[in-house]
């Protein structure tokens, strides 16, 4: 299951950084559905499977995942955080179909999903907040007032001769 990835906003940083293609193959192979072009038409609609992306962002105050959930209710949703690891699942249903309808092509996906993220020990779980807006979830983690890094020194020790 992924874990938060630190990545920049900077746009000059963006562009001359290096694309990893392993990465890409992954996030490609896994919402490929390599049956679903030879798939029959009595199939149904059901089985195809749903995968919302996801947009991690970390602030100085808090971590900000959105995704992209169109069509989804808000009675759809279940979002946990335990621990320090926040899953956030739901399903979108099928609307609702007329068989003397002749359907040309069915691209949209319905089904349920689950995503899991791992998150730093320094959350605030007794502050956390989500809302469905537009077809877009926001889930806002704040960060515990007073966590910020260490910069620990190095001190070599002289070399003897």
């Amino acid at each position: 299951m992924p874990n938060i990835v630190r990545t920049t906003n900077d746009e000059k940083t963006r562009a001359l950084a290096p694309v990893d293609p392993v990465q890409r193959l992954m996030r490609d192979m896994l919402r490929w559905d390599p049956f679903r072009e030879i798939a029959p038409s009595w199939i149904a609609p059901e089985t195809v499977s749903f995968a919302p992306a996801f947009e991690v962002v970390e602030t100085k105050e808090s971590f900000l995942f959105k995704a992209d959930l169109p069509g989804v209710k808000d009675k759809d949703l279940e979002i946990k955080l335990a621990g320090s690891r926040l899953t956030i699942g739901g399903k979108r249903e099928v609307e609702h179909e007329d068989k003397a309808d002749a359907y040309y092509t069915y691209e949209r996906s319905y089904g349920s999903f689950m995503r899991a993220f791992t998150l730093p020990e320094n959350i605030d779980s007794e502050h956390v907040a989500a809302d469905l807006k537009e077809g877009v979830l926001t889930v806002v983690i704040p960060k515990k007032a007073g966590t910020v890094a260490k910069t620990i020194a190095i001190k070599s020790a002289s070399v003897k001769s």
